[in-house]
């Protein structure tokens, strides 16, 4: 059994999109149906949460401070924390936290339709992708997004949007449409955008579904319904599984402040007997070597 730990006790409905935020030296992610943003500093111990007004995909760090958010209805930024001077308390047992000023970036409502995975790209835009709640086929899309609003969109029959990250070099972007069991590989081209979808790895149980790239350029992918984690060498290659107590984990990221524990979100929707870690927040301590992950540039 792999030396899987509780970093933050939850019972998260959604838990998902783990990020080190490094100036910060703290781990956000959400609960996207639970309208949630976390933070969790390993180093202290001191969690937040704030409540959104919307299901939350994801939420990333800016470089001016604040985060940005992927909404319901599209992309959304907050301030750096108290720059409105108000608080939201924190369930199950967390400080409440700061939450900045908001204003919408780009507001695009599409009934039946959420917002979910979101990855900052090396040049600090966000990718952004979309599913229907009912996850018909091709109801989804992945869009990217810059500092001043401005759309393009890469995938528009996307069925459920998720793991997206970029190889150490930048060259390369992996990305996961969930139900076609596949992680996917594009070349980005020299407009930034990505060319030559191709597929990487094929997963034959469970779903693939967040992931991360680390220092080796290696990608680790969480398996929802696989109750696993899974690492990939750059060719393709399954070199490494860590097995974990919960059969949904919905999502991975290296942290601390060497970025050598890996983080894993995990969900509890849909189980009608979950395991007591599940919703929980999970680390494995000394999985691997992380890279330094980007902040939005807005």
């Amino acid at each position: 059994m792999t030396a899987v730990e509780v970093a933050v006790p939850a019972r998260a409905a959604l838990g998902e999109g783990p990020t080190w935020d490094t100036r910060a030296r703290r781990l956000i992610w959400v609960d996207v149906l639970g309208s949630r943003v976390h933070t969790y500093d390993p180093a202290s111990g001191r969690r937040t949460v704030m409540t959104t007004e919307q299901h939350v995909g994801a939420a990333k760090p800016r470089a001016g401070g604040g985060l940005v958010v992927n909404l319901r209805d599209g992309v959304g930024l907050y301030g750096p924390a108290g720059s409105d001077g108000s608080t939201t308390a924190g369930p199950e047992g967390a400080t409440g936290a700061a939450g900045g000023a908001f204003r919408w970036l780009h507001r695009e409502p599409v009934p039946g339709r959420r917002a979910n995975d979101a990855a900052v790209a090396p040049d600090g835009s966000l990718w952004c992708g979309t599913m229907r709640y009912d996850e018909a086929p091709g109801g989804g899309t992945l869009s990217r997004i810059t500092p001043d609003g401005t759309v393009r969109p890469i995938l528009d029959d996307v069925s459920v949007s998720n793991g997206t990250g970029w190889s150490p070099d930048g060259r390369r972007v992996y990305y996961v449409d969930s139900p076609t069991r596949r992680i996917d590989v594009f070349d980005i081209g020299d407009d930034r955008l990505p060319v030559g979808r191709r597929p990487f790895a094929t997963v034959e149980e469970g779903f693939p579904d967040g992931l991360t790239v680390d220092a080796d350029g290696c990608v680790w992918v969480a398996l929802w319904d696989g109750g696993a984690v899974r690492r990939y060498t750059p060719d393709g290659a399954l070199d490494r599984v860590l097995d974990l107590p919960v059969r949904r984990p919905t999502a991975c990221a290296f942290g601390g402040a060497d970025l050598t524990d890996l983080y894993i979100t995990t969900a509890r929707t849909g189980l009608t007997a979950p395991h007591p870690m599940s919703g929980s927040l999970l680390v494995v301590p000394g999985a691997g070597k992380g890279l330094p992950q980007p902040e939005f540039a807005g």
